[in-house]
Order: structure tokens, then C-alpha cells, then sequence
């Protein structure tokens, strides 16, 4: 039997899932790949959307070489615990060619490549988090099984798409149920070894912040006289929300309380 916390995970899960299902098919809007900055430059169409990926291909590498000196320092307890921040910083180091690919072109078949990787690093940093408060299940199977659903999640509006009834709501599920229930994972199950709360507080910050840079992109790219887009700024800050993670996981402070 779940336990009481346990438990409100799952209805959460649940309730999230069955609101997302009762809506109506969600399509990828047009409007989407329409960017503010379309300037070309040493033969790159759209270069400053593209050559700010850079930032993530930078922090994945970095984070690649902080996790090795982590192991080799005794940070993990087994090659499982860090497996879910392997496979994030991999990722994070694959959105840059994969947004880079996307945004020289953008249209619903690059997209695709573009959220590919984003999405296994959303699942496997979720896992990481979950393996280190919640239960170690996480790092091992549980992981695969979380990033096997982010990419067919993908795999599934893809196909809607090429059928002409695009769909996002599992791809939602995915990307947004896990901003929504950390903060309850944090309240519910406080004690951790990795995660300390505040880093995943900066976490928030940075990615909001720059999911607000993608939303003013064409405001921002005015205010700055056209010098720099809120879409390549949004991928510079949210580089900075992978670095939090680097940060956090450099973090020896471990909270020790008596559930």
C-alpha cells in the first residue's frame, strides 16, 4: 500500500493526466516559429537564435566535468545514484546542435529534433531529483521508463502532426507536470543528499525567467535596438538553469530530518 505522501504524488500525477486528457487536442501553433531575429550572418540564417545554443552545449560539457570529479571524489554512492545526471548534462549538451538544427530552418519536422533531447533532460533531472528525496527506484529502471515516455510523448505528436491533428498534451504532461508537483515533492519528502531546495528555487527563477525572455521576444529584440532577441537570450538564461544544477550537485550540504 502507497504511503499518505506517496499517494498525493500519484493523485497529482493523476488529476494533471485526466485535466490534459478531457481538453481538446492541443496543435502545435504556427505562430510558433515565427522569431523576432531572422538576420543572417557568415552564411547561418537566423545566427543569433542558433549560435546562442552554445550556452547549452558549454554547461552540458561542464556539468560533464564536474559530475566525473564528483564520482572520483565520492559524491555518489553507486554509478546508479549519478546515472540520471549523466544522461541530463548528455542531454543538455545535445540541445545545442538539435536547437541549433531547428532554429537555422524552424518548422514542426526540425522542432522535433530541437525538444528530442530537451525532453530527455527534463525526465532524467526529474528522476535525479525524485531518486534523491523520494526513493532510489528512480535511478535505476524507473529513469528509463520516465525518459521512454518523454519520447514517445514526442514520437505521439509527431504523428498527429503528419496526420494533420497535431497533439501536445502528453509532450505538456511531460515538460510542465514536473515544475508543478517539485514544490510538493520538496514539502512532502525534505530530506536529500544532492537537492538542496535552494538551487532548485534558482532553478525556477532562471527558467522562468527565461521562458518569459521566449514569450517577449520581439519586445526585447526592440528594446535592445535589435542587437539581441529574447530568444537567444532565453537560450543563454536557460543555460544558466543547467548551471544551477552543476551548482546544486557541488553542493556537499545534507539536510538530516526526523520524519
Amino acid at each position: 500500500m502507497l504511503e499518505k505522501r506517496s499517494l498525493m504524488l500519484v493523485v497529482s500525477l493523476v488529476v494533471l493526466s485526466a485535466a490534459l486528457l478531457l481538453a481538446s487536442p492541443i496543435p502545435q501553433d504556427p505562430a510558433y516559429h515565427i522569431f523576432a531575429d531572422t538576420r543572417s550572418c557568415l552564411g547561418v540564417a537566423n545566427f543569433g537564435d542558433v549560435i546562442s545554443n552554445g550556452g547549452f552545449l558549454l554547461v552540458g560539457l561542464i556539468g560533464l566535468v564536474k559530475l566525473k570529479a564528483l564520482w572520483q571524489g565520492g559524491r555518489f554512492d553507486n554509478f546508479w545514484q549519478m546515472s540520471p545526471f549523466l544522461l541530463f548534462f548528455i542531454a543538455v549538451a545535445f540541445v545545442a546542435p538539435g536547437s541549433a538544427y531547428y532554429h537555422e530552418v524552424p518548422d514542426n519536422d526540425r522542432l522535433f529534433w530541437d525538444r528530442l533531447p530537451m525532453t530527455i533532460a527534463f525526465m532524467s533531472l526529474f528522476a535525479g531529483i525524485l531518486a534523491d528525496r523520494v526513493h532510489v527506484l528512480f535511478s535505476g529502471k524507473a529513469l528509463w521508463v520516465m525518459v521512454l515516455f518523454g519520447v514517445v510523448s514526442l514520437l505521439y505528436w509527431r504523428q498527429t502532426e503528419i496526420q494533420g491533428v497535431g497533439d501536445l498534451r502528453p509532450y505538456v504532461l511531460v515538460q510542465f507536470y514536473p515544475l508543478v508537483v517539485l514544490p510538493l515533492i520538496c514539502w512532502l519528502y525534505p530530506r536529500f543528499n544532492l537537492t538542496p531546495v535552494r538551487y532548485l528555487i534558482w532553478m525556477y527563477v532562471w527558467y522562468t525567467t527565461a521562458k518569459g525572455l521566449e514569450f517577449f521576444d520581439a519586445e526585447v529584440y526592440q528594446f535592445f535596438e535589435t542587437a539581441l532577441s529574447g530568444h537567444s537570450l532565453k537560450h543563454l538564461v536557460a543555460a544558466l538553469a543547467v548551471y544551477m544544477v552543476v551548482k546544486m550537485l557541488s553542493d556537499k550540504t545534507v539536510l538530516v530530518l526526523k520524519l
